[in-house]
């Protein structure tokens, strides 16, 4: 009996153990829902970003993605932000998908502009940047190095010299 009673005090020990952790990584994430208004912005690309991502300005988080679709006529990513309630945005306010480092995670910056009318909750902010595809940019780095050593190659046979 005593043995059961001992195992059963330390499960249950555990199990306090790991609620407390689970409150702490949640008080930690960020993970908050907003009490704020929501926007929207569309964009060319969003890769790397999801719903409960980032959106900051001057790199403090004021916000989170809570949305994103494609319209099918524009065929846009449309995503909807959830944007702090105290942070107002001038109507001229542009936004970017931008990323932590190389390859970390994907949030939205929002630089603020300089008009004195702000965007109404439910508005757009029409200045947007789309992700950039870092592969395609290696991509397009190598194949034109290779394309202008062909052209170097060729100005040189039709000159005479080699």
């Amino acid at each position: 009996m005593g043995k059961n009673l001992s195992e059963s005090l330390l499960g249950a020990g555990v199990l306090v153990g790991a609620v407390i952790f689970l409150l702490f990584a949640y008080s930690k994430s960020g993970l908050k829902k907003f009490d704020g208004y929501e926007v929207s912005a569309k964009f060319d690309r969003i890769d790397g970003l999801t719903e409960g991502s980032d959106v900051k300005m001057s790199g403090i988080k004021i916000g989170s993605v809570v949305a994103q679709e494609l319209d099918g006529t524009t065929y846009l990513a449309n995503l909807k932000l959830n944007v702090n309630k105290d942070v107002l945005l001038p109507r001229d306010s542009s936004i970017r998908v931008a990323s932590n480092g190389l390859l970390g995670e994907k949030y939205l910056s929002i630089t603020p502009g300089g008009e004195e009318e702000m965007i109404k909750p439910g508005g757009e902010i029409t200045h947007t940047q789309g992700s950039v595809d870092l592969l395609s940019l290696v991509g397009r780095m190598i194949f034109s190095q290779g394309s202008e050593k062909k052209k170097d190659n060729d100005r040189t046979r039709t000159n005479g010299t080699k």
